[in-house]
């Protein structure tokens, strides 16, 4: 049998895995039986749409389930390191720029089940983290990336 893949998160992101979870066992899965069950009543299933996209939905909670249930098993927190902070590691913020004139930014490179770009959280399977983890502050870095490949400074590390 194949090693499952480990998933690198916080102890926050890993709260809010049990939270989804909990959410989608209790109510969310309840809410679509019942869209189940109504639909049934319309009569023939063949061409009744909303018995089809309750069980769609059915497949999608179910599914989602599963793969939080296999996330939080092989779940490894990610420790925060405060006695180093000169290097870019998993859990830590980094503050970068572009090189020559870009703007300053900030990410946090945490496990792929709590990477959200939009509030600045990278996967660290992502380019950007991979081509930034194990550099220090005041490093020049290069980044390859599908869009191309730009370079980037390390400014500072949290």
């Amino acid at each position: 049998m194949a090693e499952e893949k480990q998933h690198y998160m916080t102890e926050e992101g890993k709260q809010k895995l049990e939270e989804e979870y909990e959410h989608l066992k209790t109510e969310r899965r309840q809410e679509v039986v019942e869209r189940i069950k109504i639909a049934r009543s319309f009569g023939d299933l063949s061409e009744n749409s909303e018995y089809d996209a309750a069980k769609d939905e059915q497949a999608f909670v179910e599914g989602r389930i599963s793969q939080i249930e296999k996330m939080l098993k092989n779940a490894v927190i990610i420790e925060e390191d405060t006695s180093n902070n000169s290097e870019v590691a998993l859990g830590k913020s980094v503050t970068f720029k572009e090189i020559p004139d870009g703007e300053e930014e900030v990410y946090t490179i945490v496990g792929s089940a709590e990477a959200d770009p939009i509030e600045g959280k990278i996967s660290n399977d992502s380019p950007m983290a991979q081509s930034l983890l194990g550099r220090k502050v005041g490093d020049s870095v290069t980044v390859n990336t599908p869009g191309g490949e730009f370079d980037v400074e390390i400014l500072e590390v949290n």
